[in-house]
């Protein structure tokens, strides 16, 4: 994942071995492409047999994993515990045994751990969410993941992987279409301020400094062969929206890209009257790369950033000489002093009341994302992984169809496929898909 230089504010997302259509769909949409009933009738039945069987699978699998957590859910884990009289070193044996199930059935599920370059570029814009959004890292453990990459080393990892570990599974768009007036009002400052600093020659040192920070390059190594498989994706926010009296006053439609599935895996930490062993795994959908910060564990309450103390402290300066030098004058002009304080007054006020604004936003986001936009935590997060026979149903279709075919030649007709009938894009990861057929028993090598 990478930000595209052009006029354009363009991510360029890899594709993901994700089918991005629901089951039913998909099954529902492949069955009306068989000729005849009975051959459909036998499709249908086939799907139900592979679902249930790769689910009997995973339910198997599973089992060592369940029982482990039940030892570390953050709501009935700690009776557990205390019943398994079990010593501190003995737990950590446990935690650590079911840290390596959990990030194995990760990469089963095609999870991915999000990388600093991926959160680097997904930050570097703004969507819904105005505010600066910290984590309160005193709130959290950093020993237990810490001891687990260890012994489990692990490329690209994140600066906060000690702490808590984001995975992110497939992507999508997010549209939102409102009026934004005090995001516009926001937008029209910003740009007077940029121009200021621009005639009054002080973007140059900013930017220096600003460049100085932000060393770090946010992108991917990609090969430029797949590059021309990747997804571009724009992202239409208002710093880029043209000045017209129909976008100023009517409704315009923001865009940007989401991470459709995100994993959050942390523990606290512990505190003087409490020791610490639950450990919170939350599954959340369709998160705007832009506003991923709602999703971070233990969040700082939002407040005035420095600039915005800046802003306050340089408006009142500004007004005080102003008022002084209107009295050093022969003559005080009372109105010029009123419309200087107004002034100085007003824009202290729109400052304090953008703040309320963006916290009320940032209280419905965070509403929002705690119950649209989380699926499930705990044990249900844990269920739903490994739970996809679609790759499984579309390449036997496509077998079905065609009758025999090389591994290339499937894995190019199921993605045309997608791609022809639902519109969609992904990366069909043909070589699980071929290893269950075959362990079901439905499809066989042929030699040529």
């Amino acid at each position: 994942m990478e930000t595209k230089k052009t006029n354009k504010d363009v991510v360029r997302l890899e594709r993901e071995s994700v089918i991005p259509i629901v089951k039913p769909k998909l099954i529902m949409s492949l069955a009306n492409l068989i000729e005849h009933s009975s051959d459909r009738a036998e499709f249908f039945k086939l799907c139900k047999r592979v679902e249930y069987t790769i689910r009997a699978w995973y339910l198997l699998q599973f089992e060592d994993l369940m029982q482990l957590y039940s030892l570390f859910d953050p709501v009935h884990g700690t009776r557990k515990l205390e019943q398994q009289n079990l010593i501190p070193e003995e737990i950590d044996i446990l935690e650590h045994k079911f840290l390596t199930y959990l990030f194995q059935v990760m990469d089963k599920s095609n999870f991915k751990i999000a990388t600093d370059d991926e959160i680097d570029v997904a930050q570097s814009g703004q969507y819904l969410l105005n505010l600066p959004i910290t984590v309160d890292e005193s709130k959290l453990d950093n020993k237990l993941l810490k001891r687990y990459f260890e012994e489990h080393p692990q490329d690209n990892l994140p600066d906060f992987a000690d702490k808590y570990i984001i995975f992110r599974r497939g992507v999508g768009v997010d549209r939102t279409t409102d009026y934004f007036f005090m995001e516009k009002v926001d937008m029209l400052i910003a740009r007077f301020w940029v121009w200021l600093l621009r005639k009054t020659r002080l973007e140059r040192v900013l930017s220096r400094k600003s460049s100085a920070r932000h060393k770090r390059d946010p992108k991917n190594k990609m090969s430029a062969d797949t590059e021309q498989d990747d997804l571009y994706v724009e992202r239409i926010r208002l710093t880029n929206m043209k000045l017209s009296l129909r976008n100023l006053l009517g409704k315009i439609t923001i865009q940007e890209p989401t991470f459709d599935r995100i994993i959050v895996v942390y523990r606290r930490a512990n505190t003087n009257t409490k020791t610490e062993r639950g450990i919170f795994v939350k599954h959340f959908k369709n998160i705007p790369m832009a506003d991923m910060e709602i999703v971070l564990p233990e969040k700082k309450n939002p407040s005035l950033t420095p600039m915005d103390w800046v802003k306050f402290l340089g408006s009142a300066i500004v007004g005080l000489v102003a008022v002084v030098g209107s009295l050093d004058m022969p003559k005080a002009d009372l109105w010029v002093m009123f419309a200087i304080l107004s002034t100085v007054i007003g824009y202290c006020a729109k400052t304090y009341f953008t703040f309320q604004q963006n916290m009320t936003t940032y209280r419905n986001l965070i509403t929002q994302s705690m119950y649209d936009k989380q699926l499930d935590s705990g044990k249900g997060t844990l269920l739903h992984l490994c739970d996809d026979v679609k790759e499984v149903i579309l390449s036997f279709f496509i077998l079905m169809e065609q009758g025999i075919a090389t591994r290339q030649d499937l894995d190019r007709r199921c993605e045309e496929l997608v791609k022809d009938k639902f519109g969609e894009s992904c990366n069909f990861d043909v070589d699980d898909a071929v290893q269950k057929l075959e362990k079901l028993g439905i499809v066989s090598r042929v030699e040529f």
